[in-house]
């Protein structure tokens, strides 16, 4: 059955597998190095925009990091090979990576308004933002205190320092505008999909999924999902293929 896989969405697959098994059982220091950090902060590198794309979450983190992966491999394998044959292999791969661009750079302009707040709180409280900063790129795990005057301060510093050290991994970013892409141009078609037993067309699975994803992304109960960077990957999904799908019979 693998064998049939079209040879993009194949290569796409064994290299996050790869990737994976070698960050966790032989170089762990790749995580630092090639998860997706905040881009103002001091531990960010320009290749983590694309080098994020093929983490995910660390095995140590027990079924959370195993499901992440099978779970973004297989959605990848559900929709990928379709969408490759569609538009051919130069698109796909066109369509994967800037869905996975797109992803980051969604998730981190929300991240650089909420930084910006809690500088601007910092600094009315005269807290000097340039020390959390330079903690930032302290390889430690420990708990850091800060010259806070009142612990209002020390919550905000608190989160400057979480939003700056926090990773961002995965390939989801990439397969929701792989999704996105699917549903622009097979709107009727029907999948399945959890907790909902009744397949549905996915021109009306997407949007809802969507909508929850822009809710728990602004309002801050993601629990730990980069939700936004899901609508990102879609956005950018959905405008290549509304674009190509007027030319499509060019390049079927």
């Amino acid at each position: 059955m693998f064998n049939n896989i079209p040879p993009i969405t194949k290569n796409i697959i064994i290299i996050n597998v790869i990737v994976y098994l070698v960050s966790n059982f032989l170089f762990k220091g790749l995580y630092n190095s090639l998860v997706g950090y905040y881009p103002f902060s001091p531990i960010f590198h320009s290749w983590q925009i694309i080098t994020h794309m093929f983490m995910h979450a660390p095995i140590e983190e027990g079924g959370i990091g195993i499901t992440h992966i099978l779970f973004n491999m297989f959605t990848l394998f559900s929709f990928g090979p379709i969408l490759e044959q569609t538009l051919g292999e130069k698109r796909y791969l066109i369509l994967y990576f800037l869905s996975g661009i797109g992803s980051f750079f969604l998730f981190n302009l929300w991240n650089f308004v909420e930084v910006q707040q809690i500088v601007s709180g910092l600094e009315s409280l005269h807290v000097n933002v340039s020390e959390i900063y330079s903690r930032v790129s302290l390889n430690t795990a420990e708990y850091l205190t800060f010259h806070a005057p009142t612990q209002e301060a020390q919550n905000l510093s608190d989160q400057l320092y979480t939003v700056l050290r926090s990773p961002m991994l995965g390939a989801s970013g990439a397969i929701f505008g792989v999704v996105a892409a699917f549903a622009t141009l097979y709107p009727d078609a029907k999948i399945g999909i959890m907790f909902i037993p009744v397949p549905m067309k996915v021109k009306y699975l997407l949007p809802i999924i969507v909508v929850i994803s822009v809710y728990l992304g602004v309002s801050g109960n993601g629990g730990g999902i980069a939700h936004l960077a899901h609508v990102g990957g879609a956005l950018v999904g959905w405008l290549l293929a509304r674009s190509w799908k007027k030319h499509l019979y060019r390049f079927n």
